[in-house]
């Protein structure tokens, strides 16, 4: 099978009067098409860098970004979705013109894509609260109206920057609930960057782990739970939940520990 996106050897450094920060150094991994990665490692290791390397914001030093086999720079009709950790709802608009500021800035404003972006709200609980302010939403409806903003633009693959990071815990786990339910019923590809082991093991199809800066692919965990309708809360009550966490918690530690006795 044909990865819809692979990282192949890529570097990248920050350039400034000071010097040169090397933040990621010969990272590879893929994605194949449908399926849900989760990157996780420790803080300032350069996973939001690698998020934009993978949307073209930025261009890696060495290596290359795949989509479909081919550089990201060649694509000029791969939409790539991209939830940031701060919703960015604009409270001067409504919720109905937040979610279609992406197509009014593309001048794509169609009946066809309106039907979509109204068919999206009415599925997730959102069109009865089109005309309020984005501050009279709750924080989990507040994500849920800024992933369906992503989805309206139809993109091939989303991107999540810690996107729950802000939210109290109890919302945090009903919110991740419903945007894995969201994600795999639109069949979208996704990669969630997160501190959160839980959070990644509760979600993810594969789990890939970088080191510490220069960040470098310490492993990948498929991960699988055998039941008929999967969540992160049914997961997260998993007996292999357990066996996934640990295993990943160790080649974290493990690596941490290698690297001070060096």
């Amino acid at each position: 099978m044909q990865p819809l996106l692979e990282c192949k050897n890529v570097s990248y450094s920050y350039h400034t009067m000071a010097g040169e920060t090397q933040a990621l150094t010969d990272v590879s991994f893929q994605v194949n098409d449908g399926e849900f990665a989760v990157i996780v490692g420790p803080s300032g290791c350069g996973k939001s860098t690698l998020l934009s390397l993978i949307c073209g914001l930025s261009l890696p030093e060495a290596g290359e970004v795949l989509l479909h086999d081919r550089p990201i720079g060649q694509h000029k009709d791969f939409h790539i979705g991209y939830m940031p950790q701060k919703d960015q709802l604009f409270e001067w608009r409504n919720v109905y013109g937040n979610i279609t500021l992406g197509l009014e800035i593309r001048h794509q404003l169609t009946k066809e894509n309106l039907e979509f972006a109204k068919k999206q709200m009415e599925e997730y609980g959102l069109w009865e609260f089109r005309h309020v302010k984005p501050s009279q939403l709750s924080g989990g409806m507040r994500q849920r109206a800024a992933l369906i903003r992503t989805l309206v633009l139809q993109p091939a693959l989303l991107l999540l920057d810690e996107p729950f990071s802000a939210l109290d815990y109890q919302t945090r786990l009903n919110v991740s609930d419903d945007i894995y339910r969201i994600i795999k019923k639109e069949h979208k590809t996704a990669i969630l960057v997160t501190h959160d082991l839980a959070e990644a093991v509760s979600m993810a199809d594969k789990v890939i782990v970088l080191s510490a800066r220069p960040a470098h692919v310490i492993s990948e965990t498929p991960i699988t739970f055998d039941m008929e309708e999967r969540t992160p809360m049914k997961c997260r009550n998993s007996a292999k939940f357990n066996e996934y966490f640990n295993k990943i918690w160790k080649e974290l530690n493990a690596y941490a520990v290698e690297e001070n006795m060096q």
